[in-house]
């Protein structure tokens, strides 16, 4: 592996932030959020399907930890879609995405006694400074901000858990591709059903750019992951995952230049603080 990362390498992990940041900011526009991501969910499925073929079929291990993998990815997915409906993308994002890294850090230094350096410390205070500023830096903390905020942090606690769960069915499965897109298939297969459970197949139908929206998001997704994964395997995982933390930082210009939602001066300094706390818990 490489022990240095070329302009062109943090570029690529720089696109995959955008790329994140992107999918997410196609949902908050949708007129009805849980439609656009049981779309997107649904396409990725649909891509990975071909794939399967070249891949080793699961071991039991990994069956054991998809199957509560896939519980906390549809959690993830249910609390994001009413932090949309209540929140704007330059409020949840940075919170949801922002928060997720400080739990796995603490419960690390809490559970397992893993030592913070002072790096990771200052890192901390950024993070919960910024994410306190984003909380309350609108409408005096109306009730929809006030849920926005707690579905946030409720996705948070989902991407905490499946990222640690994700981390060890990639160790425990064959190859790590054979857990990622028995993953896709499988999370694609239930948010499409819980998606036309809840809202019939005439809502989906209906439901505005479909075919943009079903399979512009998953290759949003799917690409970005993809790329993410590759970059690690050549350079250093620390220095790529901070990069891709920038994708907080291009939620918020989302947030004010394509959404055009009011999140000011302020709301933007805000994502930055986060995306810089969340680089210095990283290293």
């Amino acid at each position: 592996m490489e022990t240095d990362i070329s302009l062109a390498l943090i570029g690529l992990v720089l696109l995959t932030a955008l790329m994140h940041a992107s999918w997410n900011a196609m949902v908050r526009a949708g007129e009805d959020r849980l439609n656009s991501l049981a779309l997107m969910t649904g396409a990725c499925g649909l891509l990975a399907l071909p794939v399967l073929p070249f891949l080793p079929f699961p071991n039991p291990e990994t069956w054991a930890i998809l199957g509560g993998t896939l519980v906390l990815h549809t959690g993830y997915k249910l609390f994001l879609v009413r932090a949309y409906t209540y929140g704007d993308l330059g409020h949840v994002y940075p919170i949801a995405r922002g928060t997720a890294p400080l739990l796995v850090a603490l419960g690390a230094y809490f559970v397992i006694g893993e030592t913070i350096s002072l790096y990771a410390v200052a890192g901390l205070v950024l993070v919960t400074g910024g994410i306190i500023s984003l909380a309350w830096q609108k409408r005096c903390g109306s009730s929809d901000e006030r849920k926005a905020t707690f579905y946030a942090l409720g996705t948070a606690a989902f991407i905490a858990s499946y990222t640690m769960m994700d981390g060890i069915g990639g160790r425990v499965a064959q190859t790590p591709m054979t857990f990622v897109f028995w993953l896709f298939l499988l999370d694609g297969l239930i948010f499409f059903s819980i998606g036309l459970h809840r809202r019939g197949w005439r809502s989906i139908r209906a439901t505005n750019s479909i075919g943009v929206i079903a399979f512009g998001g998953a290759a949003l997704q799917m690409v970005a992951y993809a790329l993410v994964i590759w970059a690690m395997s050549v350079a250093p995982l620390g220095l790529v995952s901070a990069l891709r933390e920038t994708s907080v930082i291009f939620a918020a210009f989302l947030s004010a230049y394509i959404l055009k939602e009011p999140i000011g001066r302020i709301g933007i300094a805000a994502a930055v603080i986060v995306a810089a706390g969340v680089i210095l818990i990283r290293f």
